[in-house]
């Protein structure tokens, strides 16, 4: 499998990976869940190459993931906002942010915490069924071939949990 080729993969991973698998991308989307919007914020916080972050924001908007809005007309500037389908990745970036936060943190802790506005509590992200709401383990899901895929080779079903 080539890395341009991705997007044309009959693998939801490999297609989500296709937009947003890169360093780059991924602490630019940290940042837009921060507020960061516009190009020069970006450039000054990120420390990144204005090619690479031109680059970067628009694989993004054409994506579908940011959209460009127009925040002064003479001269025209337009700043980044998160589409639905952007604001949809909170939960993966939140998740890589927990998993740093457990793996990777120095003597000092998490550099930052994330408080849920609701109850005032502290919060982690936790996956869990959207059925029955308990977490979700590796080892209690099983990965069976949709309708959409039926016929087509697929990895054998796992009978154990990952260890």
């Amino acid at each position: 499998m080539r890395w341009e080729e991705l997007d044309q993969q009959p693998c939801s991973l490999a297609r989500t990976l296709s937009v947003i698998g890169d360093r780059w991308t991924l602490v630019i989307l940290r940042d837009c869940f921060l507020g960061v919007r516009r190009f020069d914020d970006f450039e000054a916080r990120l420390g990144i190459t204005r090619h690479i972050l031109s680059d970067r924001l628009k694989k993004l908007h054409d994506a579908g993931v940011l959209e460009k809005r127009p925040y002064q007309e003479r001269p025209r500037r337009e700043e980044y906002r998160l589409t639905a389908k952007g604001r949809d990745l909170y939960p993966v970036i939140l998740s890589l942010v927990h998993w740093g936060d457990r793996h990777m943190v120095d003597e000092n802790g998490p550099p930052v915490r994330h408080r849920h506005r609701n109850c005032g509590c502290y919060t982690r992200a936790v996956l869990t069924c959207s059925e029955c709401g308990q977490e979700l383990r590796p080892q209690d899901v099983e990965v069976e071939e949709s309708p959409a895929w039926a016929g087509r080779v697929m990895p054998r079903k796992r009978t154990r949990a990952p260890e």
